[in-house]
């Protein structure tokens, strides 16, 4: 299960990577990340890298993540694997080869700047999304249809947020949601209400 988007910035590299490796920088975008620190020492993104995501919503109430850099290639590629350390969703596995999720940007040189990748994979460990599936396992394939959609919508505005902020050199940007309407990606999701509901909870619980 996996899925991502691209934007082409006009900004040079050395900037876009700047901002895609500051891991702070999701705090502006997402609804729920309230905090993220470097663990063990680690004071900025190399490859071995940990750090910790703590996480609020009405809906799921608090969480923490912790994420391991596995793909750390200046300036191309930055990636790190979600694990659930507190075992929230029924799983203890820590090991970063079995996440719960790995998001990664690619950055691509584009005659008009950087043409800049966000990905995201889900599994193989288990997320929220697995609760979702096993207490309604008939709509499995809508229930993922629809993450993977909602999972798109908050990349484009993450990346929009992420090109406005690299144009501008250093201007604040506004936080994702009062960026405007983002267009949902076309197509039918077959998935009944209850399902549409509970899974807009889920927004970045695999992100940080």
């Amino acid at each position: 299960m996996e899925t991502a988007c691209d934007i082409v910035v006009r900004a040079g590299s050395d900037r876009v990577w700047e901002l895609v490796t500051d891991i702070e920088l999701s705090i502006r975008f997402s609804p729920e990340l309230q905090r993220v620190t470097w663990l063990g020492g680690a004071t900025g993104p190399k490859l071995g890298a940990r750090f910790e995501g703590h996480n609020r919503s009405d809906a799921v109430g608090e969480w923490r993540t912790e994420s391991h850099v596995v793909a750390f290639e200046p300036p191309k590629t930055f990636a790190w694997a979600v694990v659930d350390p507190d075992g929230r969703f029924g799983d203890t596995e820590t090991d970063p080869a079995k996440p719960m999720a790995t998001w990664r940007f690619d950055l691509t040189p584009h005659e008009d700047g950087v043409l800049l990748r966000q990905g995201v994979r889900l599994g193989p460990a288990r997320s929220g999304l697995s609760k979702f599936i096993d207490a309604m396992p008939d709509k499995r394939d809508a229930i993922i249809a629809y993450r993977l959609a909602d999972l798109r919508t908050s990349m484009e505005a993450t990346l929009r947020g992420i090109k406005e902020l690299a144009e501008s050199r250093g201007a604040l940007v506004t936080p994702a949601k009062r960026l405007g309407p983002v267009p949902h990606p076309s197509g039918p999701v077959h998935t009944d209400r209850e399902a549409g509901s509970l899974l807009r909870a889920l927004r970045d619980e695999e992100n940080h």
